[in-house]
């Protein structure tokens, strides 16, 4: 079965994280290891990460984390300033990362601003990359591109932009995807049925390699297929609906991977959420 998580709170301290998800049900969690509204942060204590890892050493040793990057970031940005800013802080997020020792670093590749065209800003995301990765040689995280829905001036929300970063650098095995199903729905994947579903997975593998899927995002949609706009809806009351959620956790190539909620609510939705899901996989039956 998918390792079935939440985005959890870090409030107090990451340390706090791992017992609040293994509170409601967690088997994976993605955290924020800084405010993910600022450029500043505070730097990631020895208390805090030796608390973080002794709190994990009470869960599972199949449990899996990631972190999410702040949201000011943007790794494509054409403004010399901003490019800088986001570059210093997306290395700040890997450096963190890497103390806590997580799976992986999840981030949104980023926008043009219509200040350069999609291709200029795709290649300015592999070179970010690239420097991020030289600063940090040894790095053991793998950093998870997140398709996007499309919205605004973002990029990412074809396979084929996240195939191109990919390629466009020079560590492409520190490289893997994060799959958010919201933002997949919304820039036209339609995966609701179990034809269409295999198609789009298909379509995965052959652009960019199921091996590079690290990780999955589970968020219904609010607005319709194609629709370019990112928001999420809890899960089955939106237009992706629950078949597809189901198809996903059933789906044995997954199996390891971790699937984390970023619905709308609280830990308490989480929770109903988490065992709405759980109740989707299917006992495998004797041959």
């Amino acid at each position: 079965m998918a390792l079935l998580g939440a985005h959890i709170s870090a409030s107090g301290g990451v340390d706090k994280a791992p017992q609040r998800a293994a509170d409601i049900g967690c088997q994976s969690m993605q955290i924020f290891t800084r405010n993910q509204m600022r450029w500043d942060a505070k730097p990631l204590t020895d208390e805090a990460v030796s608390g973080y890892k002794a709190a994990l050493k009470k869960l599972p040793p199949s449990f899996s984390v990631i972190v999410h990057d702040s949201y000011l970031i943007n790794l494509g940005s054409p403004e010399p300033e901003k490019l800088k800013m986001s570059r210093d802080a997306f290395l700040d997020e890997l450096e963190r990362a890497e103390k806590l020792g997580v799976m992986g670093l999840a981030f949104h590749p980023g926008a043009h601003l219509n200040q350069v065209s999609e291709q200029e800003c795709l290649k300015i995301v592999s070179e970010s990359l690239n420097w991020v990765m030289q600063q940090c040689p040894k790095g053991k995280v793998k950093i998870l591109i997140e398709n996007t829905a499309g919205q605004g001036s973002t990029i990412g929300y074809r396979f084929e932009h996240l195939a191109e970063i990919i390629e466009g650098t020079d560590y492409p095995e520190r490289l893997g995807v994060c799959f958010d199903t919201c933002h997949a729905f919304a820039a036209g994947y339609d995966f609701r049925k179990k034809s269409s579903y295999q198609q789009v997975f298909q379509d995965f593998d052959n652009i960019i390699g199921l091996q590079r899927l690290k990780a999955f995002h589970l968020n219904d949609a609010k607005k319709g297929l194609n629709s370019r706009v990112d928001r999420h809806e809890d899960i089955g009351f939106g237009h992706v609906g629950q078949e597809a959620f189901a198809l996903l956790v059933n789906d044995p190539r997954f199996e390891d991977i971790p699937m984390v909620l970023e619905t709308p609510g609280s830990h308490l939705d989480y929770e109903k959420t988490l065992v709405l899901l759980k109740s989707l996989v299917k006992v495998p039956q004797p041959s």
